[in-house]
């Protein structure tokens, strides 16, 4: 885990954009403030970095960050955002294609891997003992309309009233097996925020630590559940990370995501998709069948920084009394994460500041439901 916390300092550059390129590579890595000469500087412009403006995409060299203001950032002309727009994703689909090509990195894996195995284990010990929640539809006995219940002639010889059965939905009993699959949707933070704070509180590492996790613990459970990973970000609020139909098959593929998450969060555009991506999964995922939904979105929290007002995201994980709808807040800027889970529904978010907390997280979510009366 990341132990050197990233230094912001505010700045004002005062100097005017010209057009975004990627910059010149100091082979010394030294740090540079300011100017538009090199790839990995800071609070500078056209180039890539972090805390600048009007560059293409981010770069994290990992040096003190010098931020410029919101302001100066907005205040870049429309053809520049736009020129650096279109070379971050000349960039972004650059990096994709080179992460479909490249030969397979055990030890970037194992990064990842090695620092959830434990989790892993919790998780699929909790998936091995989760029950049937769906009502499921059976023949009701001892009803007094219905069909003849050939068990029961001769009870009606002798004047009995409930004779009949007829098809019902009854309450599963308890560790009953499942008939359908439960299904989940796990909406990820991809935004740019996690890249330009991941040196700060190792946001994005745990975002895809996290993701690693139910990868690896899902695997060969599709029967007892069925689950995609969207994320959001700048870009949108549907990015199709893991489709239910095509999940992970090998450490190769798993790392494939890890590495288009990272992508994705250093070459998307600025801005937040929180509230949408969480309000498209769960319209979306009720309309299959599945004997319980749940819908959980990791996220850093980052919200007021786009004006987005915590009643309406708690008003978004409570839209259908059907999906169990969730936040885990894996980063945050001060307090911002404790502000937001005060004011969220109780029982509907967690802070988990370490990966280690997730499986325990996921375990009272899942739990949670079978307590709650269908």
């Amino acid at each position: 885990s990341i132990s050197i916390l990233q230094i912001t300092i505010q700045r004002d550059s005062g100097l005017d954009v010209s057009s975004p390129k990627h910059g010149k590579v100091d082979p010394d890595n030294m740090p540079h403030v300011g100017g538009n000469t090199w790839a990995g500087g800071t609070g500078g412009r056209d180039t890539a970095g972090l805390g600048g403006k009007g560059g293409p995409y981010r770069l994290d060299a990992g040096h003190k960050v010098y931020q410029i203001s919101q302001a100066e950032k907005d205040a870049v002309p429309e053809e520049v955002k736009r020129a650096a727009r279109e070379m971050g994703e000349k960039a972004f689909k650059q990096r994709l294609k080179e992460i479909q090509m490249s030969e397979y990195d055990a030890s970037t894996y194992e990064r990842f891997s090695g620092a959830v195995r434990r989790q892993v284990q919790s998780l699929r010990i909790i998936l091995d003992n989760l029950q049937a929640k769906g009502k499921e539809r059976q023949w009701m006995r001892h009803q007094a309309v219905g069909e003849l219940d050939d068990a029961k002639i001769i009870d009606g010889l002798t004047g009995e009233k409930a004779i009949y059965k007829r098809r019902g939905e009854l309450e599963p009993q308890p560790g009953s097996p499942q008939q359908k699959p439960k299904r989940l949707r796990l909406v990820v933070d991809v935004s740019g925020s996690m890249y330009r704070f991941n040196g700060v509180d190792g946001r994005l590492e745990r975002s895809m630590e996290a993701v690693c996790m139910v990868l690896e613990a899902f695997e060969n459970y599709e029967h007892k559940f069925k689950y995609d990973i969207v994320g959001h970000s700048g870009d949108g609020f549907n990015i199709t990370l893991v489709e239910s139909s095509k999940v992970p098959k090998n450490n190769k593929q798993r790392l494939e995501v890890l590495k288009v998450m990272h992508a994705h969060a250093q070459f998307c555009m600025s801005g937040d998709h929180t509230l949408e991506g969480t309000e498209h999964a769960v319209r979306e995922i009720a309309k299959e069948d599945a004997d319980e939904y749940f819908v959980i979105v990791l996220s850093d929290a980052n919200l007021e920084r786009y004006g987005i007002e915590p009643s309406k995201f708690a008003q978004v994980l409570t839209t259908n009394t059907q999906v169990n709808a969730f936040a885990i807040f894996i980063g945050s800027l001060g307090d911002q994460a404790d502000r937001l889970q005060r004011t969220l529904p109780a029982g509907r978010s967690f802070i988990a500041m370490d990966t280690k907390e997730i499986p325990q997280i996921l375990q009272q979510i899942f739990t949670s439901t079978m307590l709650s009366s269908a």
